[in-house]
């Protein structure tokens, strides 16, 4: 399937096009909307390869950054994040990321790839753990990772960071909990932490409107109903609120996964959102996300800007 290798632009009618899209998924047979939401049926199959290499990153990320420190952000065992600190002392601006694996596979330890590159940027970077399913709902996910980003901001002074420059990045399920989180509609979860203005926001190969998954196996463990997965759709929520966005997905996915992020990019930018909108060639669902660490991307300069770092 093309790509769209540039800025979205308007739409003509945006309510036609997205009941066009909504009919598409509706149309699929279960077998064909599980291929679709199976990241790794694009790449044959085996996903493994991408967690190992995910882990051989994290590592040597952990191993060369000194400035690493542990943080308790709840009192959940998996309410930690992992923060490299960036700069020479000065407050530092901030990338935080949240890992994917559908809600239910993942970590923050297998997720500090990229950490020692943005050190080497002055920024610093870090990765939030929370709770998996099944022992944890997709909406209680949501308010753990809320509480994550508030017990930064609240402590920004205190761990070197300067508040105003945080940008908040994700993948896969990873997107969707960012773009739940920094929209600050609260929706149904009822949580009443706020997540203060970020300076930018990265979702990479998202998944925005979670009722296609409802008759999955995808579901087996989360156990969303289908009202659960309209209240914890970002595709449903207000995203006035939202800053400016770089959406990204890889070359080598599935025509589903391309869809979902380019018609979120679309329904940002008709809130008055900024979004810079574009497929990653040559990368695929799992490995899109090193090119965040890689200023010879697109997607690695676009991400440096939000910070007004110079690429060098």
């Amino acid at each position: 399937m093309p790509g769209h290798h540039g800025e979205i632009g308007p739409m003509t009618d945006p309510h036609a096009s997205a009941h066009n899209e909504l009919l598409r998924w509706h149309s699929m047979s279960l077998a064909e909307l599980e291929r679709e939401y199976s990241p790794s049926s694009a790449i044959g199959g085996d996903y493994q390869p991408f967690i190992d290499e995910y882990a051989v990153r994290s590592e040597a990320s952990r191993v060369s950054c000194s400035a690493l420190e542990t943080l308790r952000y709840g009192e959940k065992p998996a309410n930690l994040i992992d923060l490299v600190r960036g700069g020479d002392g000065a407050p530092a601006p901030l990338l935080i990321f949240i890992h994917g694996g559908y809600w239910q596979e993942g970590s923050r330890t297998g997720s500090l790839f990229g950490a020692d590159y943005f050190a080497s940027h002055g920024i610093a970077y870090a990765a939030i753990g929370y709770t998996l399913a099944p022992q944890a709902t997709v909406a209680e996910i949501v308010v753990e990772c809320r509480q994550a980003l508030a017990h930064i901001a609240a402590n920004a002074q205190s761990l070197g960071i300067d508040a105003q420059r945080i940008v908040l990045a994700g993948s896969s399920a990873g997107a969707h909990l960012a773009a739940l989180c920094a929209s600050n509609d609260s929706g149904s979860e009822r949580d009443s932490s706020r997540v203060s203005p970020l300076a930018g926001l990265v979702l990479l190969s998202g998944i925005f409107d979670l009722e296609p998954l409802v008759a999955t196996y995808i579901n087996d463990l989360p156990g969303m109903s289908v009202q659960d997965a309209l209240d914890l759709s970002p595709m449903r929520r207000n995203p006035a609120s939202m800053p400016a966005a770089i959406i990204s997905w890889g070359e080598v996915e599935t025509a589903e996964f391309k869809r979902q992020s380019r018609r979120f990019a679309s329904h940002l930018q008709h809130a008055g959102v900024g979004v810079e909108c574009f497929e990653s060639p040559l990368r695929n669902h799992f490995d899109i996300v090193h090119n965040l660490a890689d200023s010879d991307t697109r997607l690695g300069r676009a991400v440096l800007a939000m910070f007004e770092v110079p690429v060098r």
